[in-house]
């Protein structure tokens, strides 16, 4: 069945039942009506018909006042039977008055415009809400929204609020639009037309039981912070409120990661300071093709709403765009990435260690150790991993006289104690990511402590 706006499709005892001395019209998911509900408009031309053709009817007072196709009042006491009623109307706001002109309640019509999947539930939320509603139906909105109730009905007054919708289902892109992106200063009782839609996220692979139970999303976390929190990038500090905890993850997996909590109705602000209910959170990234970016948003903890990532893979350096406070997009130079990789008998030998020098040099006093693109040595402990990663500020590095932006020589060296022989490869970093260097140490068959 699909929406009724033909009043013809309503029948007196089937769709609708009206009790006159009650004052009460109740919709019925029977007949030709169904959960697609019926428009306002029709309603209102049917009891039209009725009270004119029903000898029973036409001595009480007539039920809807109509302001517009879209706009309309019950009067003189008449509401409507139940909420089963309310949620049937379609593309029309209403208030409910009683015969002394007191507003009881105030109904803003929402309907959506773009796709959104039969299955996806829509939500919504005022701006002094603390948790999130559920639309009653899932799938494309149209649907009366309670933003008034006098003592007697609910007690409250959303009509000064801003009011914001979402839509966020796992494996599709998110949607959300607010009242006033669609000029509204106050909520009106109308129906009102909001740009909310999804589609698939062909960034999104990982199922929920994945980040909740696997590396390395277990250990990624976001953080609001009330101060501002300073990042170096390319030699200059910039502000961020907003931090994420990439544990080395791939920008695929940091992403995956975040909106799988974009879509928690629990804090996931891992501080403890006021709680960041998830569902209603700005969102923190987004994708451009490959590029993720991160956004500008609101971060009610005061530390700015400039959000940065930390403890990223670093062979997706050149592909992250960071906006911070100023909400200005800031990148790194060129960073150069790569990994290093260990045979069996090194990543088996806990005492085995590695180092990386310029080849210019290296075999005298002044063999020169390479420095990441933070300035720390490319060296350390093996420690059982069997590769390392490392990265590079091509475009900035100039150590030992270096002229930045060329290709770099390098000699890698890993030695360690009872499995592993020392080992020396060689190699160049160039202007590129993912670029491997494998180390295959023979196994040690005569070191010996006794």
């Amino acid at each position: 069945m699909t929406l009724i706006i033909d009043p013809d499709d309503l029948n007196q005892g089937t769709e609708v039942t009206i009790n006159a001395s009650a004052k009460t019209i109740a919709l019925s998911v029977a007949g030709n009506l169904s959960n697609d509900g019926v428009t306002g408009q029709a309603l209102y031309s049917f009891l039209k018909e009725e009270w004119k053709s029903d000898s029973a009817l036409i001595p009480y007072e007539f039920p809807m006042v109509s302001i517009t196709p879209e706009q309309f009042e019950f009067v003189e006491n008449w509401v409507p039977a139940n909420d089963t009623t309310r949620n049937l109307l379609r593309s029309c706001g209403w208030r409910e008055i009683t015969a002394g002109d007191v507003i009881e309640r105030e109904y803003m019509g929402i309907v959506s415009l773009g796709n959104i999947d039969s299955g996806s539930q829509p939500y919504y939320a005022f701006s002094s809400d603390s948790t999130a509603n559920d639309f009653d139906f899932t799938g494309i909105v149209n649907q009366g929204v309670q933003t008034f109730g006098d003592s007697s009905n609910g007690n409250f007054d959303k009509r000064g609020d801003t009011l914001t919708l979402f839509i966020r289902t796992q494996g599709n892109t998110y949607g959300s639009a607010t009242s006033t992106s669609i000029g509204l200063t106050s909520l009106n009782y109308i129906a009102n037309r909001f740009p909310l839609a999804e589609a698939s996220d062909l960034k999104i692979s990982a199922s929920d039981s994945d980040i909740q139970n696997n590396a390395p999303y277990t250990g990624m976390e976001i953080r609001l912070y009330p101060s501002a929190q300073s990042r170096t990038i390319g030699g200059t500090s910039y502000n961020f409120g907003v931090i994420i905890d990439g544990n080395s993850g791939t920008a695929e997996q940091i992403y995956e990661f975040v909106q799988y909590q974009l879509r928690q109705n629990s804090d996931i602000d891992v501080d403890a300071g006021p709680a960041n209910i998830g569902n209603l959170q700005d969102e923190f990234l987004g994708f451009v093709g490959d590029t993720l970016k991160t956004k500008l948003v609101n971060n009610s903890d005061g530390g700015g709403g400039g959000v940065y990532i930390d403890t990223f893979n670093a062979n997706d350096t050149n592909r992250l765009v960071f906006t911070d406070s100023s909400d200005t997009e800031r990148t790194f130079p060129f960073v150069s990435a790569g990994s290093l990789n260990f045979n069996s008998n090194l990543s088996g030998d806990a005492d085995a260690i590695y180092r990386m020098f310029f080849t210019t040099g290296f075999g005298t006093s002044s063999a020169l150790l390479v420095n990441d693109n933070s300035g720390a040595a490319i060296s350390g402990n093996i420690s059982g991993n069997s590769s390392v990663g490392f990265d590079f500020d091509y475009d900035g590095n100039t150590q030992g006289g270096r002229t930045a932006g060329t290709d770099a020589d390098v000699t890698i060296v890993a030695i360690g104690q009872n499995t592993a022989q020392y080992v020396l490869a060689t190699g160049t970093i160039t202007r590129a990511v993912g670029q491997n260097i494998s180390l295959v140490a023979p196994l040690e068959r005569n070191y010996s402590n006794p």
